[in-house]
């Protein structure tokens, strides 16, 4: 769906695909660094609070960066698509941000289900 808007924000829906092609690094992506969060990190470390919550911040700023990085090579060999004209480390830094504030967001709407999420300590 969000390739949809990136192609239609672009004004040329033929961009769809390789805006879909784009937009899966984030998306498919954030789910395996959650899952090897989960599933790898999390278990490996002390089970305070504080160093949890460093943790995956930490996790998802580097997972950002790469997820980022992977987006904007995809984006220059794909063709019809133009990866952004920004120095590189902006971009990175950016790309780590957002990811965050992607993943808090994600997290909020699990919290608000009542299910298990970052901000109680149970996901």
């Amino acid at each position: 769906m969000t390739g949809g808007v990136i192609a239609l924000a672009r004004g040329d829906l033929s961009r769809w695909p390789a805006a879909s092609a784009v937009m899966l690094w984030p998306s498919l992506g954030g789910h395996y660094v959650e899952l090897w969060f989960l599933n790898w990190v999390r278990p490996r470390l002390s089970h305070h609070r504080a160093t949890q919550v460093a943790a995956r911040l930490i996790v998802w700023f580097v997972a950002g960066v790469v997820l980022g990085a992977g987006m904007w090579l995809t984006a220059a060999v794909l063709p019809g698509l133009r990866p952004p004209r920004v120095p590189a480390m902006e971009l990175l830094a950016l790309a780590g941000v957002a990811f965050i504030g992607l993943e808090l967001v994600a997290q909020t709407w699990l919290q608000l289900q009542g299910r298990p999420s970052f901000f109680n300590g149970r996901g």
